[in-house]
């Protein structure tokens, strides 16, 4: 089947390779994740100088820490003596410096070459010349971004720009003040699927009435199959009875202070490619981070953002969580029911986007034209 034989109501997808072959996995790892804006942690975790995380972007383990100054680093976490991996622990702390475990070759927080084994018998070595190589980074919504291109891309335009597309402006999330919250929850889902697969899902509501029944309650407008997503600057809705964006649509939490009346007792959801969903609701914020790691396995972190004084109290933020908690299972497990399908011969071609998903297409536009794939 090819696009010009489907009728109007339908568009074509991505072929099922698309979701199956690792050279084109290779390539998306090459031609997006590294050379693009990648969010990789909560820059409160990087509490103080040494605080550290390790993330996969793309083929290359990135190395994220706070320096002396207070500022966020981000390097390859790779030795300059022989390639060792430099930091094999995913968090951790460092007093003063990185050394290798293998040859002990010793960088301060700022990439510098500080010691290693007879290094004072070696003058010409530069200290800065060796020294970690840095990878480019920004602070926004209060987590850490990177990208690994040498000529970064405008983080305005790529990342910025997402969300006024979305939203139709940016003070609409920054009334949110994102930065200013703290982590009530983070859970982490190992996802058995390509990581377009959930990229099409969170954008689209087809399939809300089918798989998210307690989603659908809190938000009627959702049974209708159209996403929030479809419309710029469009938040869904709560139900009448609705009290809170809780499991139950009981009372949810303190409301953020600076969320404008008209986002009250609404729900926005964002994607900001490659792999970051961001979730608005008048008390909370859900910000999904995805780690693609293989062509049919991909990590999502998921982290549940509320006033300060409510996390620190203790209040129960149980219902909240539940709400969306459920809504990711439910579409991981969707995902996962799918992926399977795309090896299949009937899939060969793809399938098809009904009208309330066409905007989807834009999406796989996108795929094809970073790629290189030849479009139509």
């Amino acid at each position: 089947m090819t696009s010009t034989s489907l009728p109007d109501s339908l568009i074509a997808t991505l072929p099922g390779s698309s979701y199956t072959d690792p050279q084109i996995f290779a390539q998306e790892q090459e031609r997006i994740f590294e050379t693009m804006w990648f969010c990789v942690a909560r820059a409160s975790e990087l509490a103080k100088p040494g605080a550290f995380r390790t993330v996969d972007v793309g083929r290359e383990s990135i190395l994220v820490t706070r320096a002396r100054d207070n500022s966020i680093r981000a390097y390859f976490n790779v030795c300059r003596h022989r390639g060792a991996k430099l930091c094999t622990e995913e968090t951790g702390e460092v007093k003063r410096a990185f050394q290798c475990p293998y040859h002990a070759w010793t960088y301060d927080l700022n990439g510098k070459l500080v010691a290693a084994p007879n290094l004072t018998k070696m003058p010409d070595v530069g200290r800065t010349e060796y020294g970690l190589v840095s990878v480019a980074v920004r602070e926004w919504l209060g987590y850490v971004w990177v990208c690994l291109a040498e000529n970064p891309p405008s983080f305005e335009e790529d990342v910025i720009g997402e969300v006024v597309a979305r939203l139709g402006d940016v003070e609409s999330i920054e009334r949110y003040g994102i930065e200013n919250l703290s982590v009530g929850k983070r859970i982490v889902y190992d996802v058995k699927a390509n990581w377009k697969l959930i990229i099409e899902n969170f954008m689209e509501c087809y399939h809300c009435a089918t798989i998210h029944p307690e989603l659908t309650e809190v938000l009627p407008e959702f049974a209708d199959g159209y996403a929030a997503q479809y419309y710029v600057g469009h938040g869904a809705e709560f139900g009448e009875e609705v009290q809170g964006f809780t499991v139950d649509g009981s009372e949810g939490l303190d409301r953020i202070p600076g969320v404008a009346e008209d986002q009250d007792r609404r729900y926005y959801a964002i994607t900001v490619r490659p792999q970051v969903f961001i979730n608005l609701v008048p008390d909370h914020v859900i910000f999904h981070r995805m780690y693609p790691v293989s062509v049919d396995r991909t990590i999502v972190e998921c982290d549940w953002l509320y006033l300060p004084h409510v996390v620190e109290s203790g209040k129960d933020v149980s219902r909240s969580v539940e709400l969306f908690h459920r809504v990711n299972q439910q579409d991981f497990d969707a995902c996962e029911r799918t992926q399977p399908g795309m090896s299949s011969r009937m899939y060969a071609k793809g399938g098809v986007l009904v009208p309330s998903e066409h905007h989807i297409g834009a999406f796989h536009d996108w795929v094809n034209e970073r790629l290189g794939t030849p479009q139509g």
